[in-house]
Order: structure tokens, then C-alpha cells, then sequence
């Protein structure tokens, strides 16, 4: 890594949390991540899911189309993909997944935990012979770590996942690789910290610069609204802390998801923010901020690579301390979409891959 008062390099990262959705919409998008990441996870809750090895193949290879027309500028951008975790998903399927070197997870949804989870798994107990094929075989579990029963506080979800869930889940399966994915609460961080057996965390740009305040800054604002939530500044602290301290169970992960912009500012708007064309100058923007730019590339570069057992990039990015403003919209197949932070400026500009 290499930084001087007016660049930034580091080995070319990765992202490991993604959402591209399909059709003209994903190939609006998927350029972004391409641009900055070496290999990106992509996430499976489309509709309908994507539950099959086969459908996921079909999947990556959308993506690749999309992306052919530029792939000479993208440096062999790698789509990684995952299935989607259902009451029926069947141990054989975790058997194809495992000899399939580009997928690399199932994604547990807690049912109508957020957008597209309606076939998420109901009763963890129905899935105990997938899990035991996955600790078997050495396929990770991505899970959103949130209970969706109804009277439990939104803002206190994630942290009685853990208590929950989390916990009996992993005393059954203790050597199940687990990915707590796109954390919001001290609660996990410490959580993921203490714990025993492989596990690690993915951290959204939104949730180490943010806390719930900015949801009601002037009004209502839908585009910072995702889920998990916003959470208290204690929260956000511990986050950060979490990211920069070299860590090596705590990695990027954008979670970054594509809605219209119609679809957000709306009388019950889209969980989601869209942070793929600005994601590595956000999380420079928040390294910097309390002074651990040095800690970034392993955050960013190492840290996932080494957990799911890829290959480190061995091409390199280039980040320019130069003011930038983010766009207020951008195209979204046949519609709008906002990014995160549209209109405001960030003092780090990408300046390219292959430096």
C-alpha cells in the first residue's frame, strides 16, 4: 500500500456483499463495481430467487454480457455468486455449490426480513441437513441477522439474532463457516470479536459514516434508508472501530442495492441505498476521517479474500485526494436512480485500476 498526500494505492479490492437485481437495471450498474472491485458476491434474492447451482450459473453469465462491451477496461471483473436459502433447499444442492468454484455461499433470509426475503426460511430447524452439509463441505452461511417477529423493537433486530439465533446456530454447527453480514450494532462487533470457530462480519459505507439522525436531516430521507437500520452513534463508534483495527474478521462489504427512484420516494419506499459508484471513496473518506487510511487495503483487499480462500489481487487502484460531487441521479435502465450521498461531496476521487 502506498500513500502520499495526494494518492492513494492499494491492492485492488473486493466487495463481498452485492445486489445487481437483472435485466436493464443490473446492466445499468454492474459497470460501477466492475470499475473498482476485482470480484464482487453477488447476492440472490431476485425474483424468482436464485435457488439452483444452474440458475445461478445463468445469473453469472447475464452479468459477464453485460459487462463485455468494456472488459478489456475491467481487468477480468469476477462475478461470485451465491444461492438463496429456503425451507426446501435440498443438502444436494450445497453438494453442486461446493464443487462450483465460483459459488461461494448460501444466503440465509429470515422470511420478510427485508426486499425479496418473502421465501426466506421460516424455521431454522427445517434447514439443519443443509447446515450440516455446508459445515461438512466448507460452503459458507451468509446470513442477514435480523428476527422479524413483530414485537421486538426494529432498532433491537440484529442484537437478538444473536441471542436467538446466532448462538444455539453455531453451538450446533461449530465449525459452519459463518458471514454475519452487513453489521449495525456494538452488539455484533463484539459478537464477531468473542467468538469462537469461523466467523467473520462484512460493513456497509452507510453504516460506519451514519447514524439513525440521518434518516430525519430536513424530512424523511429514503435514500439512506436500509435494512438492517441505521442505528445510535454508540453503534456507528463501534463500527468503525471494528474496520479499522486490523481485524481480520471484519471486511468491506457495500451492500449496495439498486432501487428507482420512484420506488424510493414512495408512501412505503424500497429498503435499500445505492452506493456502488462512489463505494472505495466512501470508506476512504471514513479511514481517513479518524486517521487509518494504512489500515484500509487490508479492510478492503485482505480480509475477505483470505476468509472465503480466493486468491489476493495482484493488480493495484488508484485513489486521488481531489473533490468530488456526487451525481444526483443516475440511469437505471429505463429510469432514474439516487445514489448515496447525491449532491454531496467527498474529498477522494477514484482515479483507476492497474496503477
Amino acid at each position: 500500500m502506498s500513500i502520499s498526500s495526494e494518492h492513494l494505492d492499494l491492492i485492488r479490492p473486493d466487495d463481498w456483499h452485492l445486489h445487481l437485481r437483472d435485466g436493464d437495471e443490473m446492466a445499468s450498474v454492474v459497470g460501477a463495481t466492475a470499475r473498482q472491485f476485482r470480484r464482487a458476491l453477488v447476492m440472490p434474492n431476485l425474483k424468482p430467487p436464485v435457488t439452483q447451482v444452474a440458475q445461478a450459473a445463468a445469473y453469472r453469465d447475464r452479468i459477464l454480457a453485460a459487462l463485455s462491451p468494456s472488459a478489456a477496461d475491467l481487468e477480468a471483473f469476477e462475478p461470485m455468486m451465491t444461492l438463496y436459502l429456503t425451507d426446501l433447499t435440498p443438502p444436494s444442492e450445497v453438494e453442486r455449490a461446493a464443487e462450483t468454484p465460483w459459488l461461494k455461499a448460501f444466503k440465509l433470509y429470515p422470511a420478510g426480513a427485508t426486499t425479496h426475503s418473502d421465501q426466506g426460511v421460516t424455521d431454522w430447524t427445517l434447514c439443519d441437513h443443509v447446515f450440516e452439509a455446508m459445515q461438512r463441505l466448507g460452503v459458507v452461511l451468509c446470513v442477514h441477522g435480523e428476527v422479524t417477529r413483530p414485537e421486538v423493537d426494529v432498532f433491537d433486530r440484529e442484537a437478538r439474532f444473536i441471542e436467538d439465533v446466532l448462538i444455539p446456530l453455531r453451538a450446533r454447527y461449530p465449525s459452519l463457516k459463518v458471514v454475519f453480514e452487513h453489521i449495525t450494532t456494538q452488539e455484533a462487533v463484539h459478537y464477531v470479536r468473542d467468538a469462537q470457530g469461523p466467523i467473520a462480519a462484512t460493513i456497509t459505507p452507510q453504516h460506519l459514516l451514519f447514524n439513525r439522525n440521518r434518516l430525519f436531516q430536513g424530512g424523511i430521507r429514503p435514500h439512506d434508508y436500509c435494512l438492517p437500520v441505521l442505528k445510535r452513534e454508540v453503534h456507528r463508534q463501534a463500527l468503525v472501530q471494528a474496520a479499522t483495527s486490523s481485524s481480520p474478521r471484519y471486511f468491506l462489504g457495500t451492500d449496495s442495492a439498486p432501487h428507482a427512484q420512484q420506488t424510493k420516494e414512495t408512501s412505503c419506499g424500497c429498503a435499500g441505498c445505492f452506493s456502488a459508484p462512489v463505494a472505495l471513496e466512501l470508506y476512504a473518506s471514513l479511514f481517513d476521517s479518524v486517521g487509518a487510511l494504512d489500515r484500509l487495503e487490508a479492510f478492503a483487499s485482505f480480509h475477505g479474500a483470505d476468509f472465503y480462500g480466493e486468491p489476493r489481487s495482484t493488480t493495484r487502484v488508484r485513489l486521488r485526494r481531489h473533490r468530488q460531487v456526487i451525481p444526483e441521479s443516475l440511469p437505471l435502465g429505463p429510469s432514474r436512480i439516487v445514489p448515496l450521498m447525491a449532491g454531496e461531496s467527498l474529498e477522494w476521487c477514484f482515479e483507476g485500476a492497474g496503477v
